[in-house]
């Protein structure tokens, strides 16, 4: 086994153990990315240089019996809407092809604190909107598993980076499933902490009510671990909250007895392909096996949930990305007047879905149709999180697919955006409530990873991530073939 094809588990008791150095991790991580990354497309750029020097004041910390953290010395990718000081911040999209980030995302702050060594900034969907992994302005990235399927999106090169042993876990966000899809289709853990939990200061703006920062790991204890990590209260986000207990992952406990598990009967319908049904359902039956009461549970107003994030969160695109206009944000294209160079700017410089994002939100929020439209969805947002309240006064933790399908082939559904937006259908529901998610596999469906998702209450990522863990050590995803 190459270092790089460890789990961060196992890296960081290599460092320990002084059986490996983080010199010779950072290595091997450069050099898969060196022989693969042409072809997957994960990296938009990789700090080989900063990346070494971090790597070798790592060593010099385990030299002295100095570690910071379980992450000191660990390689992690970054996803390019987060901002790390000195590198570019594209955000997948030629409007910000020519910034350089001025300063370190809270994120960045606690990594370097951690010791953590950051190999470089993943590719994206334009700002970050995209269930596939294809509207980058720069690269298309590829499913490693197979590279004529997508990875999924938003959070596209994070995923791939850790699936295909480029890095040994990294950050993406997730404002309607970004880091949970992508995880599903390349066979990843991936974590959506309740919003709140992680500060989004120096993250890109898409949608500031949704968006959150999160984890991707090869392990439950590896998505842990970062989330330590990254966690906590911020000042410099509004929306950060104070109260928050932590998880380490030395206190998660691989036991799934006692545990009530709900399984939501609006979740398993029409349209989801059989073999993802199949693996899924005997993954709950497996759960049983390990200790867990399975109970019934109804989500009554999920049904209406994609609407409603479909208005909400273009609504918050269209107020996001006003801002570049090439004077205040963004790359400036001349053409002559003001209001020309305004035009020029944006109908050159943003993609097609962002175009599309922004118009339908301006349109939602106009006179006339506010009350319509956003003030509507917004009235059923509070539906929707009324309905995970009842449910979790019912058991611990809800389990559902995280996607009715495997990862599809590359360009199947890009001429057709309500056939993309409804790969979502299963992860929205999280945001718009504002409770953690965590995908993790759970066995093979044509060929391809399927992932489990678990949904806790609101600031309990410890219950998903008990339940992951014991879920994880006791069943072995990589033989469930369907």
């Amino acid at each position: 086994m190459k270092p790089n094809e460890l789990t961060l588990k196992q890296a960081s008791e290599a460092l320990a153990a002084k059986k490996l150095t983080s010199v010779e991790l950072t290595t091997a991580c450069l050099n898969e990315i060196e022989a693969r990354d042409a072809e997957l497309g994960a990296f938009l750029s990789v700090d080989r240089e900063g990346a070494l020097k971090m790597a070798k004041e790592s060593d010099a910390r385990y030299a002295k019996v100095e570690s910071l953290s379980p992450l000191d010395g660990i390689p992690l990718a970054i996803k390019d809407n987060i901002l790390v000081r000195g590198q570019k911040a594209t955000a997948g999209s030629k409007m910000l092809e020519n910034y350089t980030a001025t300063y370190d995302a809270t994120v960045i702050e606690r990594l370097k604190a951690a010791g953590a060594v950051l190999i470089g900034k993943t590719n994206c969907d334009e700002f970050a909107m995209g269930s596939s992994g294809e509207n980058s302005a720069f690269q298309k990235t590829k499913n490693p598993y197979d590279t004529s399927r997508v990875p999924g999106g938003s959070s596209s090169g994070s995923a791939v980076a850790v699936s295909a042993n480029m890095a040994f876990g990294s950050l993406g966000s997730d404002t309607g499933g970004s880091i949970r899809l992508p995880a599903a289709f390349t066979g990843v853990v991936g974590l959506k902490p309740t919003y709140g939990r992680v500060s989004r200061y120096g993250a890109i703006a898409m949608a500031s009510s949704l968006d959150q920062i999160g984890p991707f790991g090869k392990s439950v204890w590896d998505v842990a671990a970062i989330m330590t990590a990254i966690e906590g209260y911020d000042e410099k986000d509004a929306t950060s909250a104070k109260e928050i207990s932590a998880v380490p992952p030395e206190l998660l406990s691989a036991n799934m007895k006692g545990k009530k598990i709900g399984v939501p009967k609006e979740y398993f319908i029409d349209g989801m392909d059989p073999l993802v049904e199949r693996c899924v359902r005997e993954s709950i039956d497996a759960m049983k096996e390990m200790g867990a009461e399975i109970v019934d549970i109804s989500l009554p107003h999920a049904k209406y949930a994609l609407e409603t994030y479909y208005i909400v969160m273009p609504a918050e695109v269209s107020s996001n990305l006003s801002r570049y206009d090439g004077i205040r944000y963004g790359t400036r294209l001349d053409g002559g007047s003001l209001e020309e160079s305004y035009k020029k700017t944006r109908g050159e410089l943003f993609g097609a879905e962002p175009k599309r994002r922004s118009m339908i939100g301006s349109y939602v929020l106009s006179a006339g149709y506010y009350d319509a439209y956003y003030d509507k969805a917004q009235r059923v947002r509070t539906l929707l999180r009324r309905d995970f309240e009842e449910a979790f006064k019912l058991c611990d933790v809800i389990v559902s697919p995280v996607s009715p399908t495997v990862a599809f082939k590359v360009g199947e559904k890009m001429a057709d955006p309500i056939a993309m937006y409804l790969s979502d259908i299963y992860t929205v529901s999280a945001n718009m409530a504002g409770i953690p998610g965590l995908s993790l596999p759970c066995g093979f469906a044509h060929g391809m990873p399927v992932g489990l998702q678990l949904m806790g209450k609101w600031f309990d990522e410890a219950s998903i991530l008990n339940v992951g863990l014991a879920f994880e050590s006791q069943r072995d995803w990589r033989v469930h073939s369907y």
